[in-house]
């Protein structure tokens, strides 16, 4: 892809993920997206954040939930959904941020299989609080042009 293609890529990525109203509730942010791949951010605030100061774990499955079906969407060049998905809290996210960053592993007509790492980030520093991995299934046909 150009890089005007992949530009106008990211913004149609960034125009769906402004039509999901829980989303922009969080204040997710789509920061990168090629096909097969996404990065999402969301910047923490004390009311994402558990009685302990740490992010929710519900906030940190919605970051994977939406990068893994942003890689598998993107992949398949379908419109998709989340078939299930699993996720491992392996540390306390804590920090100013988190990033989910997602790839399709495998990629079939009609489902793809993808992974996922989440890291909180604390300045310049990223350490990973999560991994996740997820199907991701077609629910239609790609839309013309």
């Amino acid at each position: 892809m150009t890089p005007e293609q992949l530009q106008q890529f990211l913004d149609l990525g960034r125009e769906v993920l402004a039509q999901q109203a829980f989303s922009r509730l969080l204040g997710a942010e789509l920061t990168r997206l090629v096909p097969g791949e996404a990065e999402l951010r969301l910047a923490l605030r004390d009311d994402l954040r558990q009685q302990n100061g740490f992010a929710h774990g519900g906030v940190v499955s919605y970051l994977a939930d939406n990068a893994l079906t942003y890689a598998g969407g993107t992949a398949m060049r379908v419109p998709v959904v989340t078939s299930e998905f699993k996720i491992n809290y392996v540390r306390p996210a804590t920090g100013d941020a988190l990033i989910a960053r997602a790839n399709a592993l495998v990629v079939g007509k009609t489902q793809s299989v993808c992974r996922c790492e989440v890291y909180a980030v604390n300045g310049t520093d990223e350490t990973l609080c999560a991994l996740a991995q997820g199907t991701i299934v077609k629910i239609g046909e790609a839309p013309p042009g």
